[in-house]
């Protein structure tokens, strides 16, 4: 590209970086600026390339996008008059970002190494930029751990609607099929009155079905191929007893460990005409006990899990709330079962009695409780032990959460716990990172946080003292800094 465009020396005092030079100071800058019209939509800057140098935004705007999961997201915009690449020129390291021109705009170019010599000659300029590396550095890395929490809690979101639909899939199933064994029920009346079942052969008919009924409360567990066995031979009696559609009947009244003597005292009682009605009506009442039961399970599953979820959001109550750590910590093993459901990993809880309440920020702790816990289970894979403790530690709750599996490398260890060190892709992880984990212990609730790791696996502890300042308000949000990156 070719200058297509002339600088003034006012277009270059309305750029903040230059607060402070004089007229003279200001022209050496201009006279470096070379300034070049961009049509709208063009590509300033691709990312992860090599700056060209110092990039002044004299008119219109541009957008900046990043990379994220083979798409560009767009995460900032930036307006004239400003300064942009201004970090990554004068440390020499690729731009983050792609900026893209939003609108037709003016952009004036200071070649890197000019700018760089311009830069260590007016302090003032130079002092700005380094103000702005760690805010920039911050906002990029903020805007990361937001695109990894939005991964992880979009897989956590259809892990809870997966366990969810389970039961709810089962109440529905079930709700369906007791709408066919009420009508099987009420028909049976209607069956018996054409049969001309008297009723004396009626009250035998009751006296059974209540038998059938405790024979089905009391029977015991069958293994599958015992279960297949004997629904067969229930099959064989049945027809030949020539009960109507005796398939439909065999699987229920075998699982109630009905016998020859109990069908032909039904037999007897109902006689010939009514008996496959008879059988049908005692089949539907034990299915109806069934299904209720289901549905009450069903129904439980989705209330435990629902309440799992209040508990680990807190969602009814203040920021600051008084809480027993176990609930949290029982509710975050609940709300990440969908991680556990399909491996063999056990998990072992151990509570001590009357562990003191503790004033928290009940959400953001359970926050730390996931990180651990998801990490332990990557750690494992899909074997393992899951061990949580707590107990009262001196002036202190401490809670360990620790795994059975190979530890963390010699080379990650020391570094686990710092600022924007990750051995997960994104995505992968919580979105949380560890040491936003130890924020929230150490500056959040005035607690602390270590690890003891080895070949034989890695526990993290959490200690969290019962007495002291009430955890500070200052929201989560607020550790990064959100200022647009240069």
């Amino acid at each position: 590209m070719t200058p297509t465009v002339p600088v003034t020396l006012d277009q270059i005092r309305a750029v903040d970086l230059f607060d402070g030079l004089d007229d003279d100071e200001l022209e050496a800058w201009r006279e470096a600026t070379q300034a070049f019209r961009i049509a709208s939509g063009a590509i300033v800057h691709e990312q992860d390339t090599s700056p060209r140098g110092l990039l002044l935004l004299l008119d219109g705007g541009t957008r900046m996008y990043k990379l994220a999961d083979e798409r560009f997201e767009p995460i900032g915009h930036m307006h004239a008059p400003t300064w942009m690449q201004a970090i990554a020129a004068l440390t020499e390291t690729p731009v983050g970002v792609r900026m893209v021109a939003e609108g037709d705009c003016v952009i004036g170019l200071v070649p890197i190494q000019t700018f760089q010599d311009l830069a260590l000659k007016h302090r003032s300029v130079h002092r700005k930029i380094m103000a702005a590396i760690g805010p920039v550095t911050a906002r990029l890395q903020a805007i990361d751990n937001d695109r990894e929490r939005l991964a992880s809690l979009g897989t956590m979101a259809a892990g809870l609607a997966h366990e969810l639909n389970n039961p709810a899939a089962a109440v529905q199933r079930a709700a369906s099929q007791m709408a066919d064994t009420l009508d099987t029920v009420m028909d049976v009346l209607a069956s018996f009155v054409e049969a001309g079942v008297e009723r004396e052969g009626a009250e035998k008919l009751v006296a059974l079905q209540r038998e059938a009924a405790a024979r089905a409360a009391a029977a015991e567990d069958r293994s599958t191929v015992d279960a297949a066995d004997a629904e067969d031979e229930m099959l064989d009696r049945l027809e030949d007893l020539g009960v109507e559609e005796a398939w439909r009947l065999a699987e229920v009244l075998a699982s109630a460990d009905l016998d020859d003597a109990w069908l032909s005292a039904v037999r007897d009682a109902a006689g010939p005409g009514a008996l496959s009605k008879a059988l049908a009506w005692v089949a539907a009442t034990l299915s109806a006990r069934g299904l209720a039961e289901e549905l009450q399970e069903s129904a439980a599953r989705m209330s435990d899990l629902v309440g799992a979820i209040k508990t680990y959001s807190y969602m009814d109550r203040g920021e600051v709330v008084i809480v027993d750590v176990r609930e949290g910590i029982k509710a975050t093993v609940k709300v990440l079962g969908h991680k556990l459901k399909h491996t063999n990993i056990r998990v072992v809880k151990e509570f001590e009695d009357d562990l003191p309440r503790l004033s928290v920020h009940g959400s953001e702790l359970n926050q730390v409780w996931t990180n651990l816990i998801d990490n332990a289970v990557d750690a494992m894979g899909k074997d393992g032990t899951l061990t949580i403790r707590a107990r009262v530690d001196g002036p202190c709750v401490q809670v360990d959460i620790g795994d059975d599996g190979p530890g963390i490398p010699e080379e990650s260890r020391r570094r686990i716990l710092e600022p924007f060190y990750t051995t997960k892709e994104p995505g992968k992880g919580t979105g949380l990172g560890l040491d936003t984990v130890r924020r929230i212990v150490e500056d959040r609730h005035d607690g602390s946080i270590s690890f003891d790791t080895g070949a034989d696996g890695t526990t993290f502890h959490v200690w969290l003292p019962i007495t002291g300042a009430t955890p500070s308000l200052a929201r989560a949000e607020d550790i990064n800094n959100e200022e647009t990156p240069r």
